[in-house]
C-alpha cells in the first residue's frame, strides 16, 4: 500500500494530545487532520494511542541474542534478525545497537576480546540487503581500561552510521563500580573469579586507567568526531566528573549515577539519560539514583530501555501519568532521543517527518503494542 490512514485515534503531538487522523504516503506522514471521523479506507483506531516511534539509544539486547546461555554463541545474523523483531514488537522504530571496543586480552581468565567490527559488519550486511525491519544505527562503548581501544577504533569509519559514541570508565571503584562490593558480585557471579582472582583484576584495571586512560579518552573523542557521531558521557557520579564531559563535548549522559551528577548536567545543558527498568522498578539494581527520583525533580530527559526492550513504552506511559502529560512523557523516547543525536526526521508527529508510527491500546492491565510502521511500512 503506498497510502494508510490511522483515524479516530488518540494523537500524541509534540506538545498535546488529541483525537484525529494520520494519513502516511510514500514513507512519510502526509497529513494530520483533528476529529474522529473515519474515511473510506481508513483503519479505526477506536481511541488507541498513535504516537510516534520509539528510539532506542543504549541497548544491550543484542548480547542477549547472540549469547542466549553462557558460553554458547548463536550465529550472529539469526541473532541480530530476532532481535530487530523483538524491538519492532515493542514499538522501537530506530535503534543505536550498542557495541563494545576496547578488549583485554592478555589474561587467561577475566578477559574480554574484539568483537565489534565483525558484528557490525553483519548488522550492516543485513540492512543493506533489506533484510530488518527497523532502522539501525551503531553506538559504539568505548571502554576507557582495556588494551586496544585505539586499535579497535581505528577499523571505524564514517560510513559505517556510527551515531553515538559513549565514554565508558569501569574503573574498580569509580563511577558505577564506586562500591566494590557490587563489583565482586557481579564479576565473580558472572566470570567466576576467586576472591584472589577479583583483587588481581581489580590491581589490573586501576594500573590500565593509569597508564592509558588518558590517551584512551582522548581518542574515543577524536574518534567520534572523525565518525561525525554524538559523543556521550557513562556513569557521571561527582561534578567533576561532569564538567570533564563537558569538555569533551557531550551531548548527553548515560545513567548519572548521582543527583549530583543529574545536577550538573543541566548546569552544562548536558541532557540526561536513564534506564527504563531504573524507572518502573522504582531505583537502581546497583543501588545509584533512582529515575523516579530525577523524573520528580525535572532531572530526566531521556529513557533507554537498557536490558529490558518492553520497559520503553511502558517508561513513556509512566511519565505521562507522572508528569501529567503525555506529550512530555513521549517526548522522552522520541523527539529527546532523536535531538540527541541529530535525527532531525523523526521522533515527533508532524507533516513531512518520516512515517515512523506506533498504535498502542490502553484499554488493558498491560500496555498492547496494536501495529508498527517504519517510513510507512507496517513491521509490527
Amino acid at each position: 500500500m503506498t497510502e494508510m490512514i490511522l483515524a479516530n485515534a488518540t494523537l500524541v503531538l509534540p506538545t498535546e494530545v488529541l483525537t484525529g487522523s494520520i494519513v502516511m504516503r510514500q514513507g512519510k506522514i502526509a497529513a494530520i487532520d483533528q476529529g474522529c471521523a473515519v474515511p473510506p479506507g481508513a483503519v479505526d483506531c477506536e481511541g488507541d494511542l498513535v504516537t510516534p516511534g520509539l528510539i532506542e539509544l543504549h541497548t544491550d539486547n543484542l548480547e542477549r541474542h547472540i549469547e542466549p546461555r553462557p558460553r554458547v554463541n548463536w550465529p550472529h545474523r539469526a541473532a541480530i534478525v530476532a532481535h530487530d523483531g523483538e524491538l519492532a514488537s515493542t514499538g522501537i522504530t530506530t535503534v543505536f545497537d550498542a557495541l563494545r571496543v576496547g578488549s583485554v586480552v592478555s589474561t587467561a581468565k577475566a578477559n574480554y576480546g574484539e568483537y565489534a567490527r565483525a558484528l557490525a559488519n553483519e548488522i550492516l550486511d543485513l540492512r543493506a540487503e533489506g533484510a530488518l525491519r527497523i532502522s539501525h544505527f551503531l553506538h559504539l562503548r568505548a571502554e576507557i581500561c582495556s588494551e586496544t581501544l585505539v586499535a579497535e577504533m581505528a577499523k571505524f569509519g564514517p560510513d559505517d552510521r556510527i551515531g553515538i559514541v559513549s565514554l565508558m570508565d569501569h574503573t574498580p571503584g569509580e563511577r558505577q563500580f564506586r562500591d566494590l562490593s557490587k563489583l565482586r558480585d557481579y564479576i565473580c557471579g558472572k566470570q567466576g573469579l576467586s576472591e584472589a582472582e577479583f583483587l588481581e583484576h581489580v590491581a589490573r584495571q586501576r594500573g590500565l586507567r593509569d597508564r592509558v586512560g588518558a590517551l584512551h579518552e582522548a581518542t574515543a573523542v577524536a574518534e567520534a568526531r572523525r565518525y561525525g557521531a554524538t559523543l556521550a558521557s557513562h556513569d557521571d557520579t561527582t561534578a567533576p566528573q561532569v564538567a570533564v564531559s563537558a569538555a569533551h563535548g557531550a551531548h548527553f549522559a548515560e545513567f548519572p549515577t548521582t543527583v549530583e551528577a543529574a545536577q550538573a548536567c543541566h548546569a552544562h545543558g548536558i541532557k540526561v539519560m536513564v534506564g527504563a527498568p531504573n524507572l518502573i522498578r522504582g531505583g537502581s539494581h546497583s543501588g545509584n539514583v533512582a529515575a523516579i527520583d530525577l523524573a520528580r525533580a525535572d532531572l530526566l530527559d531521556i529513557v533507554s530501555s537498557d536490558y529490558v526492550p518492553s520497559s520503553l513504552l511502558a517508561a513513556a506511559l509512566m511519565l505521562g501519568d507522572l508528569w501529567g502529560d503525555m506529550a512530555r512523557g513521549f517526548a522522552a523516547v522520541t523527539a529527546a532521543p532523536a535531538d540527541a543525536t541529530g535525527l532531525s526526521d523523526r521522533g515527533r508527529m508532524l507533516v513531512g517527518a518520516r512515517a515512523d508510527v506506533i498504535r498502542v491500546s490502553t484499554r488493558h492491565s498491560a500496555a498492547v503494542l496494536r501495529g508498527a510502521w517504519v517510513q510507512g511500512k507496517c513491521v509490527a
